[in-house]
Order: C-alpha cells, then structure tokens, then sequence
C-alpha cells in the first residue's frame, strides 16, 4: 500500500535486533535515545538522582561510566535503582567488565582492542553471556588505533569503518553475536560518512552520535545536522545527544529530533512562531512558560502557539490545541482544528496548561480502553 505522504516516509536499514536489559534495539524496534550520567559513579546516590532525572525527561537506556573498583562496587546498588537498562562505560581496565556484568549492567561499552589480549577479551564475553549483556563497540575518531592512523595518516571514514570492522572480527571470534557499533566522530561529515560506509558493510543495529559536539545551542546543531541526516537516510537504532549540559537536556533534544523526523513521539510537540510586531501576545515567553510547565506531559500531542491571524489558523486546523493572537488582549482557541472560544491574555498560559492536560487525559484515557478491548 502506498503512503499517502510518500515525501514523509523514511525507509528504515534493516538490521538483526539484540536486547539492551528490556529495551529492544534494531530491527522493528523505536529507536532509543540515550544519555550518560557525569555524576562520580562511586557517590551511588548523586548518580541515582540523576538517572531519575533522565528517566523522567523519556531516556530509554543510561550509560554510566566505571572507571575504577569504587564505581564498580557502587554499580550494583545504583542497577538496583534505576528503572531503565544501565551501560557501563568501560576502558583499559577489562576487570572493570567483569565486575560491572556481574553487577547487573544490561550492556557493556567497550573497544575490545583496548581491553588487552584475546584471552582478556574472552573473558568479557564469557561474563557477558553469563550475565545476559549485549556489548557496545565504541569507536571514536579522537583515539583511533595507531596502526590505523599510520595506514590513512589522519582519521578518516575508512578508518573508522575498519577499525569497527576489526572489533566486530574479536567478538565473533568468540562466538559473541549481541553487540551494537558506533562509529563517532565530532566532526559531522566524517561522522555521517563513516556511519553511512558501516550500515552497508554490517548486520547489526548502530548507535548515534556526533562526540563531543559542543554546549547546548552549538552541540544540538550539530547533532541534530549529523544524526538528522542519518536516521532522514534510515540509519540508526540507538542515539545519543552528546552534549557540555545536563543528561536531560540531551535526552529532551534526542527526542526532538526523532519527533521532528517522525520517528518517535512523546510529550508535547510545539508548533510556534519566531513572533513579530504583528503578535498579539508575547510569543517566546509564553512559549517558554509552556514548555516548562508541560515537561510533565508524556502523552503524544500537539500545540500551536502563534502570535497573529497570518499563519494562526492554518497552524491551528493541524494540531491537538491552537491559540492565535488576537487584537485587544482577546486571543482564539482552538481544539482539534476548530475554532472553539476566546481567552484573554491575563488568563491565557493557564488555559492551556488546562487545556493540554485534560487532552492528555483524554487521550490516556481512550488509549487505556482501546487497550482492554483488543
């Protein structure tokens, strides 16, 4: 059957599908956004306290990284705690693998060339299957293998590509089939262009990132460029915001960019404009107050906010909720498309929060009896 939007659809790469704890990752599976804490894993609740903070903004898995025998013995109380699957990031040290699989983490981040001979490596998937981990390749162009820099003499898509290629070799060598790869870069075209050279040379899913992209403004451009473009190509399965701000926030954009592409759904989605001379409220504070007085809202929806009658009431017809500007303080509301009642400017920003919470309601609510009835 053809789409009706046939210029909306994206044509996911097909990949085998492992598992992340309860988290599917690949094949037919949502993609999954993720975030790493930068909490001291030793201190178990400052770590805790953050997890619930990126649980709350959607994440789906957290990476939290195990440098030393501290974190690791703090690794177990902190599983415990947490509601979604945990990655332990580990380097150098593979005891640090051993431990963290034993202690309950759901996937193990490692390069198996840097975890030390093949009997190391063997030992990692041995406590990997054991304890039911899938393992994540991480190959990053900012510690490329010496011998691959001096065939290529710079970090280069091949490069990357190879050097996945030879981690990828270690694992199945070992009979270990339940990895995922990355393959990131902080500079985007080399990222995009490595990702897009893997997808085509391997089966399994692939995980998202443009490493160390900058704070929160420059970095979400970034991101949203390099990862925008890959999954726009069908390419990704897991992704990571790699930003210098909060876990959350990195969630909050991973989830805007999947909802900008269609690709996932969750909370609030806010069509609003730039505001001009023209608007008959204050456009980005009120767009501000809402967003963070609707971060509660995990109910797909959606609300348009625009500031005056030019582009208001086309807006409004293609969202949940829509309010347009009016002159004399008096604005138009709309629900489902339609025109429905005026609000005043004073009483406004209430309003809507109301408003958005009862459709949210509303739309649990049907969801919850279609639920029992099928």
């Amino acid at each position: 059957m053809s789409s009706v939007r046939p210029w909306r659809d994206i044509a996911r790469r097909q990949c085998r599908q492992i598992m992340v704890g309860s988290v599917p990752i690949g094949g037919d599976a949502p993609i999954a956004v993720q975030t790493m804490t930068n909490t001291l894993t030793s201190d178990a609740k400052a770590t805790i306290d953050q997890i619930r903070r990126c649980e709350e903004a959607g994440a789906d898995i957290v990476r939290v990284s195990c440098p030393d025998v501290e974190s690791t013995a703090a690794f177990g109380k902190i599983v415990k705690a947490a509601r979604v699957p945990l990655v332990a990031d580990i380097h150098f040290h593979y005891k640090r693998a051993l431990e963290a699989a034993d202690a309950g983490a759901a996937c193990l981040r490692i390069n198996p060339g840097n975890i030390g001979s093949s009997e190391r490596v063997a030992e990692v998937v041995r406590a990997a299957k054991a304890n039911g981990c899938s393992i994540r390749i991480g190959v990053n162009a900012g510690s490329l293998e010496k011998d691959l820099l001096e065939k290529y003499g710079e970090p280069c898509p091949e490069a990357l590509v190879e050097s996945a290629l030879d981690h990828i070799k270690l694992l199945q060598d070992h009979d270990f089939h339940e990895y995922k790869v990355a393959v990131k870069a902080s500079d985007v075209f080399l990222a995009v262009a490595a990702y897009m050279g893997l997808a085509e040379a391997v089966d399994c899913p692939l995980h998202l990132g443009i490493t160390e992209a900058g704070g929160l403004i420059g970095g979400t451009v970034k991101s949203s460029i390099g990862i925008g473009n890959l999954l726009w190509a069908g390419i990704g399965d897991t992704i990571r915001v790699s930003l210098s701000a909060e876990p959350e926030e990195e969630v909050r954009v991973g989830f805007e960019i999947l909802k900008s592409l269609g690709l996932r759904t969750r909370g609030v989605r806010v069509v609003s404009c730039p505001s001009c001379a023209r608007q008959g409220f204050d456009v980005i504070r009120t767009v501000e107050a809402l967003e963070n007085r609707l971060s509660h809202i995990k109910t797909p929806m959606s609300l348009s906010v625009l500031g005056c009658v030019v582009n208001g009431p086309g807006e409004a017809r293609e969202t949940d909720i829509g309010i347009t500007g009016g002159g004399n303080g008096k604005h138009m509301v709309y629900l489902s498309g339609v025109t429905d009642h005026h609000v005043s400017s004073e009483a406004m920003l209430d309003h809507i929060v109301e408003l958005v919470e009862a459709k949210a309601a509303e739309l649990e609510a049907a969801s919850a009896a279609a639920a029992v009835t099928a």
